[in-house]
């Protein structure tokens, strides 16, 4: 079976761990409780009927924050950048946070991801988009589970679909 490492990150407050235990454990909780650290677990997932070990890492803060150390980088073939749909500022600095996480990880897969579209009508996702400029390849809810198991599949027919470097 392939294994593949994948990094929740983005800003303090996104919602990546209810991500995390959305996807993992089909749950959500409405306590915020901030990630000191790392959380890793793994889920099998099926893709175009290859069976897929994801090793899901959610990490703490900000990634380019002094707390989180270069080496939980290592190895990664996927992120998911999350940001919240009910706050810009969580946007603010991507950029920077994407042009560093492709220099620690070259060539690596990244799904940016807009989080708590329960929280927010479509005329306002709009608003937001237009407001900050900022591109996206999902938007999900944990609360509600809406389309979070699409990210990781999306994620996973890229790995697979990628050719194997020499």
């Amino acid at each position: 079976m392939i294994s593949k490492k994948i990094i929740l990150t983005g800003s303090f407050g996104v919602g990546k761990t209810s991500l995390f235990n959305r996807f993992l454990y089909s749950k959500f909780d409405e306590k915020y409780l901030t990630t000191i650290g790392v959380k890793v677990d793994k889920k099998v997932i099926t893709v175009n009927g290859k069976e897929l070990n994801l090793l899901i890492w959610d990490i703490a803060g900000e990634i380019s924050q002094d707390k989180v150390p270069n080496s939980y980088f290592l190895g990664t073939s996927g992120i998911v950048y999350v940001f919240d749909l009910t706050r810009p500022i969580t946007v603010k600095n991507m950029e920077t946070d994407l042009e560093h996480l492709r220099k620690l990880s070259p060539g690596v897969t990244i799904k940016i991801v807009g989080n708590k579209s329960d929280l927010v009508t479509p005329a306002q996702v709009a608003e937001f988009v237009e407001t900050t400029g900022i591109e996206y390849d999902f938007l999900t809810s944990a609360k509600t589970g809406e389309t979070v198991e699409e990210v990781f599949t999306a994620i996973g027919k890229n790995l697979l679909d990628k050719p194997v470097s020499a």
